[in-house]
């Protein structure tokens, strides 16, 4: 799944195009790389987002097409 996708899908980030331009501007990094949008996003990746006052960093568990809002979040970990 591509990591714009992926990351609208988790609610990490509430719009896809706002996903795609975070990656542009390289606010998002996978595994300590600046990634873009187009990635294909594993289990096991750690994804960081550095928007807004302090950065989000998550541990890919799952990776699935459709996440309702109550399973959304038992497609990472957050680790800091």
């Amino acid at each position: 799944m591509r990591l714009d996708k992926y990351l609208k899908v988790t609610r990490l980030i509430k719009r896809r195009t706002v996903a795609n331009e975070a990656c542009d501007e390289g606010r998002v990094t996978v595994n300590g790389k600046e990634a873009r949008a187009s990635y294909d996003v594993k289990v096991g990746d750690v994804i960081e987002i550095n928007m807004g006052q302090r950065p989000l960093k998550v541990r890919v568990l799952n990776v699935t097409e459709y996440a309702t809002k109550e399973n959304a979040a038992d497609n990472y970990e957050v680790i800091s």
